[in-house]
């Protein structure tokens, strides 16, 4: 019998195994892929928007080579982090279903089955891509996760989307010489794309090196070609592969199945208290991004570390 099954193994994850650990309770972390998940499949070239101290959980420096740290810093940091404080992981390990006894959980997974006083689900996003719900999307030419522009030398690709990831994947791809045409919903260039891509991208596509068809959409996507709507009408495109860079959503049924309630509103935010961050469920929390509902762009791990030391509080109050 645990103290706390904490679900996920991201950074807020670990911040609550730490806050655990500091309150001498005992823990499980649970996490269907490795250890921070998410991070492991961002693009191999990625830098963070954030400074490393911002990226710091349980008082272990973050030291970097540049001003942001990369992909590979942070999966090297988080590694430390949580050798550091002798986390107790179970990676590589689905959540299958929960139950909810009378004064405790039990938590059955792909290898075993847990016991747990309380649970937090720190599951994040990045795990679940919105689909565009065409014919054709799953085939392995499409991907929605983007890792290096290599694979894609002299293809023609379509990037899929007009915000921060499909613009910096169309533009690395183009300077890897792939062919790049961009397939867009909105009229424009999303407006919070990074100030200095934006006009970059712009550039590219008013220089006609990168093609974009604005306030349009595919509908079918075939082995050596796709189709698409536009304004001027029904076009079909020569394509090697489709980059689908349409954005993540957090894991909304897991906690729908534990009994989370959710606001009447079109982000889907669950219910909790935001001072504890416990739901409608007794002794079950949420933290991190999940908290957001489908406005993901509400928490960070900067903004949301802090929601480790208010759950693990509210626990040590209540015992």
């Amino acid at each position: 019998m645990y103290d706390i099954g904490i679900i996920g193994a991201g950074p807020i994850g670990l911040a609550c195994g730490i806050e655990a650990k500091k309150n001498n309770l005992s823990h499980v972390i649970i996490d269907k892929g490795t250890l921070t998940n998410s991070i492991y499949n961002y693009p191999l070239n990625m830098t963070f928007f954030s400074t490393s101290e911002k990226l710091e959980i349980g008082n272990i420096p973050f030291i970097s080579h540049g001003n942001k740290p990369n992909r590979f810093e942070a999966l090297e940091y988080y590694r430390r982090v949580a050798s550091h404080w002798e986390l107790n992981l179970k990676l590589y390990e689905e959540v299958l279903k929960t139950h909810k006894k009378e004064e405790y959980f039990e938590i059955e997974t792909s290898k075993n089955t847990y016991l747990c006083k309380n649970i937090i689900v720190a599951t994040g996003f990045y795990d679940l891509p919105f689909l565009m719900n065409v014919k054709g999307e799953d085939l392995p030419k499409v991907k929605h996760y983007y890792d290096e522009p290599h694979p894609y030398f002299q293809q023609d690709i379509i990037v899929v989307g007009a915000a921060n990831s499909a613009v910096d994947v169309a533009l690395e791809t183009f300077r890897k010489k792939a062919n790049v045409t961009m397939v867009i919903r909105e009229t424009e260039i999303g407006q919070n794309v990074k100030y200095w891509v934006k006009p970059d991208i712009e550039n590219r596509i008013r220089e006609g090196e990168i093609k974009a068809f604005f306030e349009s959409k595919i509908t079918e996507i075939r082995q050596d070609e796709v189709d698409i709507v536009t304004p001027e009408g029904k076009k079909t495109l020569k394509n090697d592969f489709v980059l689908a860079m349409t954005g993540y959503k957090p894991n909304f049924k897991l906690i729908e199945k534990m009994g989370v309630k959710f606001h009447d509103d079109s982000y889907r935010t669950p219910i909790y208290n935001q001072d504890t961050h416990e739901t409608t469920v007794s002794n079950l929390y949420i933290a991190g991004v999940v908290c957001g509902g489908l406005k993901t762009n509400k928490w960070f791990i900067e903004n949301s570390r802090i929601h480790a030391e208010k759950i693990i509080e509210n626990i040590v109050n209540k015992s």
